[in-house]
């Protein structure tokens, strides 16, 4: 059974910093791209960054581009999302997500709201 769990949000002030992690489980994780979506208030998912499972291709939404870091560790099947130069527009439910050839799965997701 694959399991996806996120952790690492909460609330931050602008220009503030957030590291999110997520936790991979029943998977290969090392054969797998990794994505990180995110859900504001009222909107639909969207994407955010993704990984390869070497690491040496990463991809980012125009919005986030120079301020977050997506990374992975293979050897402990963790994703992660340094956000750094939070703003007020980056509030929202962030989600992990891979595809097999399978299924698509989805973490439960981490709340970050970006407020003074």
């Amino acid at each position: 059974q694959v399991q996806l769990v996120e952790s690492g949000g909460g609330l931050v002030q602008p220009g503030g910093s957030l590291r999110l992690s997520c936790a991979a489980s029943g998977i290969a994780f090392d054969s797998y791209a990794m994505f990180w979506y995110r859900q504001a208030p009222g909107k639909e998912r969207e994407f955010v960054a993704s990984i390869i499972s070497t690491s040496t291709i990463t991809d980012y939404d125009d919005s986030v581009k120079g301020r977050f870091t997506i990374s992975r560790d293979n050897s402990k099947s963790m994703l992660f999302l340094q956000m750094t130069s939070l703003k007020p527009e980056d509030t929202a439910v962030y989600y992990c997500s891979t595809s097999t050839h399978e299924a698509t799965y989805w973490g439960q997701g981490t709340q970050v709201t970006v407020s003074s």
